[in-house]
């Protein structure tokens, strides 16, 4: 028999998924654990997902469409059309946003990213949500008016995720807007070959 499709049921299983993987690492994810964190009966978890892999790809889908969600909601309300400064101040918010306040879901994006180094299901659905990233960021900066190529896009991307690591990883007190601003105008400025502007 095939799942129950009760939307907003797999997103909070996959929620709970997420803050185990963030707080308790990847060897702490199991069904069982997934319904206790989300407050569901026993056997939700394997009902919605039946394999522990389904779990993974369930809370890195959910990652990534939390990621979209946030990304277009800021800019919604940045100005356009946009230039270096602008975007090095988007990346900035969203650097501080993720280390911060959503520190949680990327420490479990990270989890799954290294557990992606050896299983190769999961590798190719990470491949995938990042391709969907890359394309969806890009249209992003198009409808803000910035010309950023995919080839921009992706190294952009890249470097973006190389700074969070470290600053999810490390003391959460040394993760302030102005330094998340600083990183975000050397990434700007080494992709695009511009410098954005400096001041506060």
């Amino acid at each position: 028999m095939a799942p129950p499709q009760n939307l907003r049921r797999r997103g909070a299983l996959a929620d709970a998924a997420i803050q185990i993987l963030g707080t308790a690492g990847i060897h702490k994810l199991s069904h069982r654990a997934v319904d206790e964190q989300a407050w569901l009966p026993p056997g939700t978890a394997s009902n919605y997902f039946p394999r522990r892999d389904d779990l993974l790809a369930a809370a890195a889908h959910r990652v990534a469409q939390l990621n979209l969600a946030d990304m277009a909601a800021a800019n919604r309300e940045a100005p356009s059309p946009a230039g270096p400064d602008l975007l090095a101040r988007l990346i900035g918010t969203a650097l501080h946003d993720s280390a911060t306040r959503h520190r949680i879901r990327y420490l479990a994006f990270f989890e799954l990213a290294l557990e992606a180094t050896r299983q190769p299901q999961l590798a190719e659905t990470i491949a995938q949500l990042g391709a969907a990233m890359a394309d969806a960021t890009l249209a992003e900066h198009s409808a803000l008016g910035l010309h950023t190529t995919p080839q921009q896009v992706r190294e952009l991307i890249t470097l973006y995720a190389g700074t969070l690591l470290t600053l999810v990883t490390g003391p959460p007190e040394a993760v302030t807007p102005e330094r998340t601003l600083a990183l975000a105008r050397c990434l700007v400025s080494g992709v695009l070959g511009t410098t954005p502007a400096t001041g506060p």
